[in-house]
């Protein structure tokens, strides 16, 4: 460099260098070749205790790799995703070429195999060098003492915390004497410990290549797209001139090219220079256009850059913490998964998760702008719990780039500790577990349950204090006006809010959370499940994945699992680690489940489910739910071999799906044309046989007609009910005929078949309609009777006439018999037959027409 172009500034660094490097180089020297000058020299002595004292072991170790996740196509495994903290592909010493390695030391380290671990003229020759540089150390350091630079700075950017990283990072990269002597101890270990071979290709499979990536052969595939065996001279020139200055000199943009090639010029004339290479390679190789070669192809690392399903692998990556096979803590596991070189054999079938995520793209498409539209289906196996697919509308994107109108970085289908959501009201889809219980306390499908709306003031609780006392009355409605008395069988067919209310209402809200609970249900945002009234119409905040888990439940015939998203791990060096371990329990009897079971099959085949249904011969349960004003839809269902769980609504915001449309019809609806497509492809595929029938008891009916108890006093009818198994609730007095303040009716009216615990209403009288019919009725008239009783109340209407053959003339055209009889109580609301003498049966003698 020109005097007049070197900076002040740049001659005093260049001298501290110089020095710095010097005493470098005395020490070394004064250690390894002459340690009898040791004893001569007080400053020699001091330098050489600072250099003994330093330590002089490291291990190369096992590197940073990318980790590989893989599904299954069509029953074969393929990879989709690769996630690393670092883009390394380790390789072995036949998997690099050797114009590579030959390029490495013409352009590292030109004495390599000649030193030790540390070149005392390469550190002398740098020192002069340097007075033109602000560098310490620049051309110093051999291979080994690289390496050991490398292997500080992986350790590093492996710690934990942003704050360790860093202090580590600024460490090993310090540029002063102290960290120069530490690294050539070390290298000096290194040497003794390793081969030439060993180190070189440790080297080369861990040092920077720029950005993310590092080691040589994913260099060689990210901005060559080849492998590291099948390299030109030029090629692996120009890949080795990258590492001095990685972020200078990489070829991910053409702008760096010249710096590159300048580098790369540099090397290829030391080959030649060092009869690596012949004159004609040098010239052909030097006169190659890097632009001839370059083939750059982004990095792929991460679920956002995954080939396919990209939820899921980000499920995979925040379920880290739960393999065992990768560690004995969660804090094990994540430091053994950031190392990498993993192999993930996953559940998940990509030709199913590729159907699934068609269907969703078409009904919900995630370019909607309307309102916040959200979808997912997600499928487990029976009896396992592995899951199949996991898709959703929304893209995944956790890169902070992408549109935020189609993408998100949460995954809808789990829960936020697995993915960042906090769930979505299942709606009536929840009623299964108040139907289980139904069925776990004797009771029947072909009872009857009142599904009248009607106000209820509080729910048996045992862990409440035994009772959930509401503080006002609460009065549900039913979706489609449904009323009256009904058989569960018909309640869960069509999805009956008041009946399944009616049901709790007979059972305890504490035991119908502890069933869904056994039966894997939990929120989504970690809160305790709640089992307040309005739950049994599922009102808790859970995920589509769980709920396929529950529903898987009763497909299996009572055997809960746990989901399973990997089915073996191999690790870095082959090593089969196996899979998650299944984990099942027995939540409910195979009999309850068979009940339930058949049940679940009526809302499939005639009930609210049966527009998710493709009808393909494969018997399906299910259960529908809509939230208030269908903010959220579900379907839920299942096979005996696999489950499916689909759920269309507001990710946020209040949008009645009822009143949008949608590219395939009514956004309500859409439910249904996602589920009944991904079923079919689900069955079609993993097939499902027939469920097994339930014992007839849950097929029966315990119904009883309500008697007659109008005009008994209140409490001997309130007995009386309560005596055929029926709970009562007090009404109103109402408008009757009975005497007031006695019995006036019931509902369901009398003769009314229902089941025990059915709540009937009974109704004291007011006594508004209580007449005695008169006592002198007869004789007279029928204008003349006629007109008295209404001047008692009876309407016109409600007074009968009958005509009958008398033989007594002064008996025709007069009142003869009266029904009821006369000083009989009446109501004025019931009718009156007047028997009336005639001269012929059936019709009236002329002129006494009232």
């Amino acid at each position: 460099m020109p005097s007049q172009n070197t900076k002040p500034l740049g001659v005093l660094s260049a001298i501290g260098g110089l020095l710095s490097l010097s005493a470098l180089a005395g020490v070394l020297i004064t250690a390894m070749v002459t340690p009898a000058l040791a004893v001569t020299s007080m400053t020699a002595n001091a330098s050489i205790g600072v250099f003994e004292a330093l330590p002089d072991y490291m291990e190369i170790g096992t590197l940073s790799q990318k980790n590989v996740l893989w599904a299954t196509r069509d029953g074969k495994y393929v990879p989709f995703a690769e996630v690393y903290k670092h883009n390394r592909e380790e390789v072995s010493w036949d998997q690099v070429s050797p114009f590579i390695k030959e390029a490495l030391v013409a352009g590292e380290d030109r004495r390599f195999y000649e030193h030790g671990g540390v070149d005392a003229q390469s550190i002398i020759r740098a020192a002069i060098g340097n007075i033109t540089t602000n560098e310490i150390g620049s051309g110093a350091s051999t291979l080994a003492m690289q390496l050991v630079k490398n292997i500080n700075i992986q350790e590093a950017l492996l710690l934990p915390t942003e704050e360790e990283r860093n202090k580590a990072l600024a460490a090993a990269q310090e540029q002063s004497l102290d960290r120069k002597l530490k690294e050539a101890k070390l290298a000096i270990g290194l040497e003794k410990r390793y081969t030439k071979n060993q180190i070189m290709l440790a080297y080369l499979n861990i040092t920077g290549f720029g950005g993310n990536t590092y080691g040589i052969q994913s260099a060689a595939k990210e901005y060559l797209g080849t492998t590291a065996d099948d390299v030109t001279i030029a090629e692996a020139a120009s890949l080795i001139a990258i590492v001095q200055l990685p972020n200078d000199r990489n070829l991910d943009d053409p702008e760096k090219y010249p710096a590159n090639k300048e580098r790369r010029d540099t090397i290829l004339k030391n080959m030649r220079d060092l009869k690596m290479i012949t004159e004609g390679q040098y010239t052909e190789a030097v006169n190659t256009p890097i632009a001839d070669y370059v083939n750059y192809s982004f990095p792929t690392n991460g679920c956002a850059n995954a080939a396919d399903a990209k939820t899921f692998c980000d499920y995979i990556l925040k379920s880290v913490k739960d393999f065992p096979m990768l560690g004995a803590t969660k804090d094990e596991r994540q430091a053994n998964w950031d190392r990498g070189g993993y192999n993930v054999y996953t559940t998940l079938d990509l030709g199913q998760q590729d159907n699934a995520q068609a269907q969703l793209a078409a009904q919900t498409p995630p370019t909607e702008n309307r309102f916040e539209l959200g979808s997912v289906a997600v499928s487990t196996q029976v009896g396992t719990g592995r899951i199949l697919i996991m898709a959703q509308n929304k893209h995944f994107d956790d890169t902070g780039l992408g549109d935020p109108l189609t993408t998100t970085a949460v995954n809808y289908a789990t829960d936020r500790d697995y993915g960042g959501s906090s769930g979505f009201q299942p709606g009536s889809t929840y009623k299964i577990f108040t139907l289980t219980d139904w069925l776990m306390n004797g009771k029947g499908l072909g009872d009857i349950v009142n599904a009248t709306p009607h106000d209820f003031k509080s729910f048996p609780a045992a862990c409440n204090g035994g009772t959930w006392v509401l503080g006002r009355p609460w009065d549900p409605k039913n979706d489609a006006g449904e009323h009256g008395p009904m058989s569960v069988l018909t309640a869960t067919a069509g999805s009956v809010n008041v009946a399944f209310v009616s049901m709790a209402h007979q059972l305890d809200l504490c035991q119908i959370r502890d069933v869904a609970e056994s039966m894997g249900v939990h929120r989504a945002d970690g809160a305790e499940l709640q089992y307040n009234p309005t739950s049994v119409l599922g009102t808790n905040e859970v995920a589509p994945l769980t709920m396929a888990l529950a529903v898987g439940t009763i497909a299996s015939g009572g055997m809960f699992c746990s989901a399973v998203a990997v089915d073996k791990i191999v690790g870095p060096d082959g090593t089969d680690l196996g899979g998650q371990p299944t984990s099942c329990h027995r939540a409910i009897t195979p009999e309850v489940a068979a009940g339930a079971a058949y049940a679940m099959q009526r809302v499939m085949t005639g009930g609210t489910g049966v527009l998710s249904n493709p009808h393909n011969g494969h018997p399906l349960i299910g259960k529908t739910g809509t939230t208030d004003s269908a903010y959220q839809t579900w379907t839920l269902g299942a096979s005996t071999k696999s489950t499916l769980a689909v759920w269309v609504g507001n990710i946020v915001g209040k949008q009645s799906l009822r009143n949008i449309d949608l590219p395939g019809g009514n956004a309500a609806t859409a439910r249904h044309r996602i589920f009944r497509p991904v079923i079919e492809a689900l069955t079609n595929q993993y097939g499902g046989d027939g469920f097994p029938n339930p014992p007839s008891s849950m097929l029966s009916s315990s119904a009883v007609p309500i008697p007659s108890v109008v005009g008994m006093d209140m409490e001997a009818a309130k007995t009386l009910l309560e005596s055929l198994g029926f709970t009562v609730t007090i009404g109103n007095p109402i408008r009757s005929a009975a005497t007031t303040g006695t019995a006036a009716g019931t509902t369901p009216e009398v003769g009314t078949k229902v089941s025990r615990g059915f709540d009937v209403g009974l109704y004291p009288s007011d006594g508004s309609l209580y007449v005695q019919m008169p006592n002198d009725l007869v004789g007279k008239s029928p204008t003349d009777a006629k007109n008295d009783l209404v001047a008692l109340g009876f309407a016109p209407g409600n007074i009968n006439f009958a005509w009958v053959l008398v033989a007594n003339p002064t008996k025709i055209c007069k009142v003869t018999d009266t029904d009821p009889a006369p000083g009989a109580a009446a109501s004025k609301n019931g009718t009156v037959t007047l028997t009336v003498g005639s001269t012929a049966d059936g019709s009236p003698p002329v002129g006494c027409t009232p």
